[in-house]
């Protein structure tokens, strides 16, 4: 399975030249180049970490302070390897899927499948309407800024529930695009450098008594 820094590599640089030599300076090349982009990676990892806030909170008052993560202990990262649920169940770690997932240029199954978790618990039918006609607009219709990848059937059945919404007008969309992202994302972050490094433990070194 293709680790996701390979697949980094080929979104920002594109396909490898086929002409292009395997010699020790092109391996030095792409070597510098995989690390420049893990670095890359998680600059933006940390920065969205530590600035991300509350979907559908406003901040109030000047006192009111940005929602940040604190850092899971290897013991609890390990548990994001059991089920894909244990990922999302953590705050820290849906914050890291999702900037994986935007190193990846997929975001919007994760936005997409949040916005659907929150369209759910909407009681209102008049909000329900119309947070079902934006996440029509935004991830479902044709040329959406953030269209995601489902079938024409899916998407014509979507049009036609949302004219008279309920809660499980996206129920279908939402569990075909967790399917994707569990069997193809979440396989790939788990093999990330950046999750195996939150996984391990820390080397307790001890210091020679003086005598």
């Amino acid at each position: 399975m293709q680790s996701a820094l390979f697949l980094a590599v080929q979104h920002e640089c594109g396909p490898m030249d086929k002409g292009a030599g395997t010699g020790p300076k092109n391996e030095e090349k792409r070597e510098k180049m995989k690390r420049t982009l893990l670095k890359d990676w998680k600059s933006r990892l940390s920065y969205f970490l530590q600035n991300s806030s509350s979907p559908g909170k406003p901040k109030t008052g000047k006192k009111s302070k940005q929602q940040t993560f604190i850092k899971p202990s290897p013991e609890e990262a390990q548990l994001w390897s059991e089920a894909f649920d244990e990922l999302l169940a953590s705050k820290y770690g849906l914050a890291a899927f999702r900037a994986f997932l935007k190193s990846e240029f997929c975001e919007e199954n994760i936005e997409f499948w949040l916005a659907c978790e929150d369209f759910k618990k909407t009681k209102s039918p008049q909000k329900l309407s119309s947070k079902a006609k934006k996440i029509y607009t935004d991830f479902i219709e044709k040329e959406a800024p953030k269209e995601i990848n489902i079938d024409f059937q899916t998407k014509t059945l979507i049009a036609q529930n949302i004219q008279e919404a309920t809660s499980g007008c996206f129920t279908t969309a939402q569990k075909r695009v967790y399917s994707l992202m569990e069997n193809n994302s979440y396989p790939r972050f788990l093999e990330s450098e950046f999750y195996q490094d939150l996984c391990k433990k820390p080397q307790i070194t001890t210091e020679p008594h003086a005598t």
